[in-house]
């Protein structure tokens, strides 16, 4: 028996593939086998609340287990919720450039933005803070925005606004601190008004419909470097059934829809970001489906 250490949490190769194929299964992610430290890491807290020491263990609970319970936990522990306020700023400033000159196009209709993969939160209360300070250049009415994600727990987490000392300081400033936020105890708790612009909802991309009416503009950043190319492929077709013509994809820095979809194109309008192309017949075909 392999034992865990301060250091480490080792199972059998066939212990990591099968632990692998469930966030697979589950979320489509995939974990190289460079990066097998992550699985370490991320299920010491599991290990110790079920009082187990090795991965084996755990794969043996997972196998004996009559409910989805444990599964459910190792998944959202394999999860990665990076994220914080203003993430990459200038990104945000461009997609509040972008909802001011579709505001005007639109003629009075209100804009929709979808956060996919929106974690904790942090990401779509960025945009709920830009856009309320900048709503009077969007015609006095804030986008609706629908923020969804995989994980239970880290919706649980969004809904209840409420962030630690370290995570309200990466990102935001004093003053939107003070204008979007409440001390309780040691802790940030957003305020009413702030999270009633966000609609978190529970949301697997790699299965499950778009949510439904079309979106302006779609944030899905960070999120397609862990499918497979495959993967990215059926991803990018439900993403294109969602968006207006027109609209625009933003993702991550290291991410890009060049030679994986024919339903966006690079804009020429706003750098680093993509424009739904206008005729989508594949993406109408899926949308059928």
């Amino acid at each position: 028996m392999i034992h865990l250490s301060a250091q480490t949490a080792p199972g059998t190769p066939s212990t990591m593939m099968m632990i692998t194929a469930l966030l697979e299964q589950r979320t489509g992610q995939q974990i190289a086998a460079n990066r097998s430290w992550r699985i370490e890491t991320a299920l010491k807290p599991v290990l110790r609340e079920r009082g187990l020491t090795t991965l084996d263990e755990l794969v043996a609970q997972l196998i004996a287990a009559r409910t989805g319970e444990l599964a459910d936990k190792v998944v959202d522990a394999l999860l990665n919720q990076e994220t914080s306020f203003f993430r990459d700023a200038a990104v945000l400033d461009t997609i509040a450039d972008a909802a001011r000159a579709m505001h005007a196009e639109g003629h009075g209709r209100r804009l929709r933005v979808w956060c996919a993969g929106c974690s904790t939160g942090q990401e779509p209360f960025s945009l709920a803070m830009l856009f309320s300070e900048q709503i009077e250049a969007l015609g006095g009415q804030l986008p609706e925005i629908v923020a969804t994600d995989v994980s239970p727990a880290a919706l649980t987490r969004a809904r209840s606004g409420r962030f630690s000392q370290f995570e309200i300081q990466r990102g935001l400033p004093v003053r939107r601190m003070v204008n979007w936020f409440d001390t309780v105890g040691g802790d940030w708790v957003a305020k009413p008004e702030l999270v009633r612009k966000v609609q978190f909802r529970q949301h697997n991309l790699t299965g499950d419909p778009a949510p439904s009416g079309r979106f302006d503009i779609i944030l899905c950043r960070n999120v397609m470097l862990y499918f497979s190319v495959a993967l990215r492929r059926q991803v990018f077709d439900r993403l294109a059934t969602a968006i207006r013509p027109g609209g625009m994809l933003v993702l991550g820095a290291g991410e890009t829809v060049i030679g994986q979809t024919e339903h966006f194109v690079p804009s020429d309008e706003y750098r680093g970001f993509y424009k739904a192309v206008e005729s989508c017949p594949s993406a109408s075909r899926a949308a059928a489906g």
